[in-house]
């Protein structure tokens, strides 16, 4: 497994990491007998780099993973998202930022993790905490020795910047990949300029490109996604086609193909996989790292981001 740096000062992990959240919840089904399979597979072919969150399963993604590292925990890179709020029914009723709460949080991660520290610690907006709070925070739990370095996801460039004043962030994480561009305006930019890596999530579009309809039983997609919704889903299968045809002329799947686009666009970017089996995670890791200029073009014909169809924000509810 080839190794990337989060950032030009920033720890090394595997070039693609493994995305933990679909082995408990938001996916539909999930095996768990083959997650934890997928989780030793992916130790076991160099995968040092697993994401999860507190609110993934409300708990249960941290606890699986810690079983799926029990022995293995020194080999493995984690980050951790919090700050997400979920009520009995597990509903989303809002985000929470704060510096005693996300201590509070860490102290149960840590537990359910079964470790004495996290990798990397990271979170989105909360609307009433600035985020200089809570990234300094996360720089005393540094400092602390409980969290290794400081993560945040989904901010725009001007959120970056303060956040990265108040404490060096070492990575972002942002949804990228064909069908989700929007990083590469301005947030990308400043990223390189600041010395920040970048994992990101929704490398497949969130399963469309390769064919998911997001509509089985526990599967939550199809309901709150525009992109997998009517007319959305039936112009967005047209891309996911013709990158079909494109991956089939370079010996590839769609799958590799849009993982390795995602890839080829920095060393300092790492795509998250979400695969849930075995069988998926090795035709994932499988996925060229550097496509060539004429594979990339190729692929940016073939699902162009004026050509996506609906917006990749979830619909609110209630």
């Amino acid at each position: 497994m080839e190794t990337r740096r989060l950032g030009p000062n920033g720890p090394m992990v595997s070039a693609i990491g493994l995305g933990c959240m679909g082995m408990s919840e938001f996916y539909g089904h999930s095996d768990r007998v083959a997650a934890l399979a997928t989780i030793s597979a992916a130790i076991e072919a160099g995968v040092t780099l697993f994401d999860t969150g507190d609110f993934y399963g409300m708990g249960h993604n941290e606890l699986l993973l810690a079983e799926g590292l029990r022995g293995k925990r020194s080999r493995a890179f984690i980050q951790v998202k919090f700050g997400a709020q979920r009520g009995p029914d597990g509903a989303f009723v809002g985000t929470d930022a704060r510096p005693s709460a996300l201590k509070t949080a860490l102290a149960y991660s840590l537990r359910r993790l079964g470790t004495d520290h996290v990798d990397l610690y990271q979170t989105g907006l909360d609307p009433a905490v600035p985020v200089e709070d809570t990234v300094g925070a996360i720089g005393d739990l540094v400092r602390q020795g409980y969290v290794r370095h400081v993560g945040i996801t989904n901010v725009d460039a001007a959120t970056l910047r303060r956040a990265h004043a108040a404490h060096p962030v070492t990575a972002l994480q942002f949804e990228y990949g064909l069908m989700s561009r929007d990083i590469e305006g301005e947030v990308l930019p400043t990223c390189r300029e600041l010395g920040i890596g970048v994992t990101a999530y929704g490398v497949l579009g969130r399963g469309l490109l390769t064919g998911s309809s997001g509509s089985g039983a526990g599967d939550f997609r199809a309901a709150v996604f525009p992109r997998f919704q009517g007319v959305n889903r039936a112009r967005n299968g047209e891309l996911a086609g013709a990158l079909h045809q494109v991956a089939r002329t370079y010996g590839i799947t769609v799958a590799q193909a849009a993982i390795g686009w995602a890839a080829s666009q920095g060393d300092d970017i790492v795509p998250l996989v979400g695969a849930r089996t075995p069988k998926r995670l090795t035709e994932a890791l499988a996925s060229p790292l550097r496509l060539s200029p004429e594979a990339l073009s190729a692929i940016d014909k073939a699902v162009p981001q004026d050509a996506v169809s609906g917006s990749r924000e979830m619909i609110a509810h209630g």
